[in-house]
């Protein structure tokens, strides 16, 4: 650092003449806390930006409040053993102009599929109740994925009087 290397070079430098694999990333970290500790490692670095994007630390954006996880989704859905319990997704159109909102009930296979302007989660809500309400009384648990799509998750479940569930993050 001292000799004004980058975290990407010292690196490479460890990996290719002492064989140690450190990340880069992680020399970012050790610099940042040598920092917060009083240190003053991080005067050595070439681009003196205020904030540096962290990828192992949470990010708030895109995340859905109050989602439920699908661990706490009753046991039954998984037997299949009754109608009402709908698996949601979207389907994005090309350039991404337009999307088809896709409900799949898990024991009889009816599917229900709506057009949607744009995959707002206004316009996706909107087409979910549309498409679900004449069938409310058979409407037990929605599961769906992550996408923000799906944040207006508890305005559906009240609209149809049912438990809304989220799958595990990037687990189809």
């Amino acid at each position: 650092m001292h000799e004004q290397w980058s975290p990407e070079q010292i690196s490479l430098w460890l990996r290719q003449q002492a064989n140690i694999s450190v990340s880069h990333e992680w020399i970012y970290q050790y610099v940042l806390t040598d920092k917060k500790n009083g240190g003053s490692l991080y005067r050595n670095l070439r681009c003196q930006k205020q904030h540096k994007k962290r990828y192992d630390t949470y990010s708030g954006r895109g995340c859905i409040p109050n989602a439920v996880s699908i661990e706490e989704r009753p046991t039954i859905v998984d037997t299949r053993s009754r109608l009402g319990d709908w698996e949601l997704d979207t389907v994005i159109g090309k350039n991404h102009r337009q999307a088809l909102v896709t409900l799949v009930e898990r024991k009889s296979k009816l599917a229900l599929i709506a057009k949607v302007a744009h995959k707002t989660a206004e316009a996706v809500s909107k087409a979910i109740i549309r498409m679900l309400k004449p069938l409310s009384a058979r409407v037990h648990t929605l599961t769906a994925d992550n996408g923000r799509e799906f944040s207006h998750h508890q305005k559906i479940a009240r609209a149809l009087n049912a438990k809304f569930y989220f799958a595990h993050p990037f687990a189809s």
